[in-house]
């Protein structure tokens, strides 16, 4: 008896040929619905409808056309459980072979301007799903093709293996078939979770669900193996980013790229630079015209910054182009570049330069996996509000100050803790990051200020349980202090600001970041 192929298919890339070769070269017959069936109706191909097989039409405009026990039957019978088989001969059902699947488009669908919701519920695909579990869980006896791109694949291994197909390979296609349904079950939840939000501002479910963009080289260390997947059902963030030159990115790239973007983001009105090494800002500075700002960033820590993360929250000229030439990156970023700026760059053709238009645009909860599970929070992107600041010393801040002030302030946000920073004319002065205490943070940064901590500023993540970090700054010539306030000392540190004549700031809000 001729093997029994069953097609039904909304991608029909590839479809006609290689339903051409099952039935030229290995006999299958075709059993089709929809427009599958017609499309090859039109090739010449023979095949049979769904519906004159199932002697059921379809019915509900096409909603149901495959759920039937004479399909399913075909797919779920066991070849070596006689009960099976004898159940399919007194139902006259014919054993499928092979099951070729792919769905409605639901996440083009709903990646449309101004979709609605039940246009959107039109495209959620039920018996395309059916018919992919059902064929993966029987892989042991068939074949389930869920992509088009299996398609060749399946044919080498007919010819092959004379006209047969592995089990192991009939697993590793229930596996991509189970992962597929899994990644469009994924795509409509979240759709429906954007349409409906929760009153839980996090679900008592999460689901993570991603499609391989590309392998990568390696990940943080050449024996780790890493992958760059996309979430969502639209192209976004660092996979709709156009790379005009430059190497493959690695995994530690797309880490510091991210750890850019945020930084880079804070900064909307002013045109600003920052330059990144380890998620770390080694330098970040505002100016009147981007190559200012990108040189104060620079000079902020010239030898940090050789092989550093550039984000600029401009698009590149000719002139900041030049000055990105001058030293060794590994990545910049921007909103844009002009042809003149890239003609320049050219001369770098190593240098990865990446345009991405939504810096802006990010995620909003971070994942981190642990064992056995993974944290999910939402995304650090409160909107700083000066005005709910409190000043508690006796000298107030002017309204320089104060700019300066959420300078660093925002910088230090985008810092690992414990965080302090220094900063001058909107420019970092000295960095501290990721210090076990925050003393040991606070003589890190005033050291890398040196000389220029006089009359400088500096912003601290998390309060001072002493007054110890205080006078340390006061010597070193600070005049002014942002931090959140709340510990059970902040008098101490109140009293010595006051003493020594420093400005403090009390945000109310701490920014760690681990």
């Amino acid at each position: 008896m001729a093997r029994f192929a069953l097609l039904s298919v909304s991608n029909k890339t590839g479809l006609i040929d290689f339903a051409r070769s099952l039935v030229e070269e290995f006999n299958f017959d075709l059993i089709s619905s929809g427009g599958t069936a017609q499309a090859l109706k039109d090739a010449g191909l023979p095949v049979t409808k769904v519906a004159d097989y199932t002697g059921s039409p379809e019915i509900l405009g096409g909603r149901v056309k495959t759920l039937h026990p004479r399909i399913h039957g075909g797919i779920l019978a066991r070849r070596d459980v006689p009960q099976d088989m004898t159940d399919l001969a007194n139902n006259q059902i014919r054993p499928i072979d092979l099951v070729v699947v792919n769905l409605y488009p639901f996440a083009q669908t709903i990646g449309k301007v101004g979709v609605t919701l039940p246009e959107a519920v039109e495209q959620i695909d039920i018996g395309g799903p059916a018919l992919l579990r059902a064929a993966a869980k029987n892989f042991a006896h068939l074949t389930v093709l869920c992509d088009p791109a299996q398609y060749q694949e399946y044919l080498q291994e007919l010819h092959q293996n004379g006209g047969e197909i592995s089990v192991e390979f009939r697993q590793k296609c229930a596996l991509r078939g189970f992962l597929h349904t899994s990644h469009y079950d994924q795509a409509i939840a979240s759709y429906l979770m954007q349409q409906s939000p929760l009153e839980s501002p996090l679900p008592q479910e999460y689901t993570l669900s991603g499609k391989q963009v590309q392998s990568l080289r390696y990940g943080e260390n050449p024996h780790q193996s890493a992958a760059w997947y996309q979430t969502g059902t639209t192209t976004t963030g660092w996979a709709a980013a156009t790379k005009l030159q430059g190497k493959e990115l690695s995994y530690n790239n797309l880490v510091d790229l991210e750890a850019a973007r945020r930084i880079i983001s804070e900064f909307t009105s002013r045109t600003a630079a920052a330059i990144l090494k380890h998620t770390n800002p080694c330098g970040a500075a505002l100016g009147s015209s981007l190559k200012e700002a990108y040189e104060k960033a620079f000079n902020a820590d010239p030898v940090s910054a050789f092989g550093g993360i550039v984000a600029l929250n401009r698009p590149i000229d000719a002139a900041t182009a030049t000055e990105l030439t001058k030293t060794f990156l590994e990545c910049v970023v921007a909103p844009g570049c002009e042809a003149e700026a890239q003609e320049i760059l050219a001369a770098k053709s190593k240098v990865r330069v990446l345009i991405l238009p939504e810096l802006n645009s990010g995620p909003k909860e971070t994942v981190k996996a642990i064992a056995g599970g993974f944290l999910v929070q939402a995304a650090d992107d409160v909107v700083t509000d000066t005005s709910l600041w409190q000043v508690v010393t006796d000298r107030k801040p002017n309204h320089e100050e104060l700019e300066e002030l959420l300078f660093a302030w925002k910088v230090c946000k985008h810092v690992k803790s414990n965080a302090i920073i220094v900063t001058g004319d909107r420019t970092t002065l000295g960095v501290g990051a990721g210090q076990m205490n925050r003393v040991g943070s606070v003589k890190i940064a005033l050291e890398q200020a040196g000389e220029k901590a006089k009359g400088a500023f500096l912003a601290s993540d998390g309060f001072f349980p002493f007054d110890d970090s205080v006078k340390t700054s006061a010597a070193a010539g600070i005049t002014a202090i942002v931090q959140p306030g709340g510990s059970l000392r902040d008098q101490d540190s109140i009293k010595a600001a006051n003493e020594l004549g420093l400005v403090m700031v009390f945000t109310g809000v701490r920014h760690f970041l681990h």
